[in-house]
């Protein structure tokens, strides 16, 4: 099993920043790619940015150039540096762990409110 805890949302105005961090424990062997995902009221959860066990990244569109997919892997931690911040960004904010167990295990944080609002 893999434990997830999230934190750093909160309220920022728009143009401002957050950075968010997700600190995992547990058996956090055969992990392919820590994963931000964010689920705005009345829509549903969309992948915001990857980071794979290799460092690769990958972000959705609406947030590239603007947000930061990072990752400390002595700390088991991967972080979410989220600039330039608009109103639309505004969602519940998830991280998750894949595992590749004989095929893909999800794993999911209890999320974290992000509010972008003047």
């Amino acid at each position: 099993q893999v434990q997830l805890v999230e934190s750093g949302g909160g309220l920022a105005q728009p143009g401002g920043s957050l950075r968010l961090s997700c600190a995992a424990s547990g058996s956090m062997f055969s992990v392919v790619a820590m994963v931000w995902y964010r689920q705005a009221p009345g829509k549903q959860r969309e992948s915001v940015a990857t980071i794979t066990n290799g460092g690769s990244t990958n972000y959705a569109d609406s947030v590239k150039g603007r947000f930061t997919i990072s990752k400390d892997s002595a700390k088991n931690t991967v972080y979410l540096q989220m600039n330039s911040l608009k109103p639309e960004d505004t969602a519940v904010y998830y991280c998750n762990v894949k595992r590749d167990i004989m095929g893909i295990r999800d794993f999911w944080g209890q999320g974290t409110q992000v509010t972008v609002s003047s």
